[in-house]
């Protein structure tokens, strides 16, 4: 008996140690929650005592990830990312001595690979993310293989073939051409939906709020979802109410959706506390929402994240709306002490700087077409209407400022659902802007491409989304081209 019970029992102990080796136990489970509810401090906590207890347990290392993620998330600190990054390769190394027969094994390295990637790519650092882009797609797709009954892998895959699928033509598409790696944008938001809607079910249920979240980005931001605000709402209804992760996901894709008025609402009611990482981006978030409506307050909040901010993304683009503040006071003094700090502050890792940057280089804002902006991007299409109905091209002098007119006008028939409407107010942007290196020609074209499109008139849509790439030299070309091109490949399918 006792030669047989010794074999077994090293075989148990042998056991017992490899899976340990990934021991998601109560604590890891709190101290992930709290990282995703940005209540950064406690989950360190909890992290260094589960370093303390379980030495070995792998999990904790992912977590330590996690954490750095988060707080880079909240601070945008250069100065942060520069000190951070050399955990990437500590921590690859030590999870690489992992239990491999594990499922944790590869989805560990892949989140850290792409966690980093994310980081990298927004401060710019885009062949270091495309190197670890390849290696999380190749982690997880050997995953997939080795253990498709594991959900969690669905998160990182989904983003990463969405990504892949979004990336517009340059240096990081170019490396990853490199490998022959290419993305799809359908196929990757269906995975992320898909893992979002069975993960509750699923023993891995802890995984919900990281699947909201970047399947509500990527629905509101890349696929550009019509049903993104609403899916958004059904998504975030059973995430706990305390969460900081969930009243960001809620105003941001109520901003980002015409829904400025509720993005506020969301905003307002954010749980706050010194449990809470200090998440300054918050604020300027409320500053884009008040300024859509033209609440005279929304300056406090973009001087607030001002003085509170520590990084370097979204600078140039809160002076750009506090340049447009004063001309809508029509304090021209005022308009152009901000448009140099604009051009002068900041950085430009960000999309959005870069086109701050561009924009303050326009001709000045006629304020007209400024409210109408603003309107439409706040979800007031009806007051946006009646502002632009109130004048015609003739009432511009400037051939940007008709493009533009033509092409707001465009914009807002087009969300009121106004199709013939907008088809002919774009066409009339493109007659208008092109030859010149503003968006609106280009722009158009890819909206009556959309317009075509959910109109199954495939020969009108292939058209405009081809005329769309052909416009060449103007601001936004890699974002419009990638969109046109998108919209080809959808119809081809």
């Amino acid at each position: 008996m006792t030669k047989y019970f010794l074999p077994l029992s090293i075989l148990l102990l042998i056991s017992f140690k490899a899976s340990a080796n990934f021991d998601v136990n109560a604590n890891c489970i709190q101290a992930y929650k709290n990282i995703l509810s940005f209540k950064l401090s406690a989950a360190r906590q909890q992290i260094d005592r589960e370093k303390a207890t379980h030495p070995q347990n792998g999990y904790a290392l992912l977590l330590d990830n996690y954490y750095d993620y988060f707080w880079m998330l909240s601070t945008e600190s250069k100065s942060d990312y520069d000190r951070l990054k050399g955990n990437k390769a500590d921590r690859l190394d030590k999870l690489e001595d992992e239990d491999k027969a594990s499922p944790y094994y590869n989805f560990a390295l892949a989140q850290v690979q792409l966690q980093w990637a994310l980081l990298n790519s927004r401060f710019g650092d885009n062949t270091t993310a495309g190197f670890a882009i390849n290696r999380a797609y190749r982690l997880l797709n050997d995953n997939q293989k080795k253990f498709p009954a594991f959900l969690p892998d669905d998160i990182p895959l989904g983003v990463v073939t969405v990504a892949l699928g979004a990336l517009p033509d340059g240096t990081l598409k170019s490396v990853l051409n490199v490998f022959g790696i290419k993305g799809n944008i359908s196929n990757g938001i269906n995975l992320l939906q898909s893992v979002t809607a069975r993960l509750p079910q699923s023993a891995y249920a802890m995984y919900y709020d990281e699947a909201v979240f970047y399947t509500t980005y990527l629905q509101a931001d890349v696929v550009n979802d019509p049903q993104a605000y609403t899916k958004m709402q059904q998504y975030t209804a059973r995430m706990d109410n305390g969460s900081l992760l969930k009243s960001y996901i809620q105003g941001y894709i109520a901003l980002r959706t015409g829904h400025s008025t509720e993005a506020i609402k969301y905003f307002d009611k954010r749980p706050e506390g010194n449990e809470y990482q200090p998440y300054p981006y918050l604020d300027y978030l409320t500053g884009l929402a008040k300024m859509n409506i033209l609440d005279n307050t929304a300056n406090n909040y973009f001087n607030k994240f001002l003085q509170t901010n520590k990084g370097v993304n979204f600078i140039k683009d809160t002076y750009l709306h506090l340049a447009w503040d004063a001309l809508l006071d029509g304090n021209i003094k005022r308009y152009e002490a901000f448009a140099q700090l604009a051009k002068t502050k900041g950085y430009i890792y960000n999309e959005k700087d870069k086109r701050a940057l561009t924009e303050i280089a326009d001709p000045q804002y006629n304020p007209n077409l400024l409210r109408a902006r603003l309107w439409f991007d706040g979800g007031l299409y009806e007051k946006a209407l009646a502002l632009l109905k109130d004048k015609n091209a003739d009432n511009y002098s400037t051939v940007h400022d008709k493009a533009e007119y033509y092409y707001r006008l465009g914009r807002v028939y087009d969300a009121l659902q106004r199709d013939s409407n907008a088809l002919v107010t774009y066409q009339q942007a493109i007659n208008t802007g092109k030859g010149t290196s503003y968006y609106f020609a280009p722009m158009s074209a890819l909206k009556m491409g959309n317009l075509y499109e959910q109109r199954k008139d495939s020969n009108h849509a292939i058209s405009y989304y081809n005329m769309a790439i052909g416009f060449k030299n103007h601001q936004q070309e890699n974002s419009i081209e990638q969109k046109a091109k998108e919209g080809l490949k959808r119809l081809k399918q």
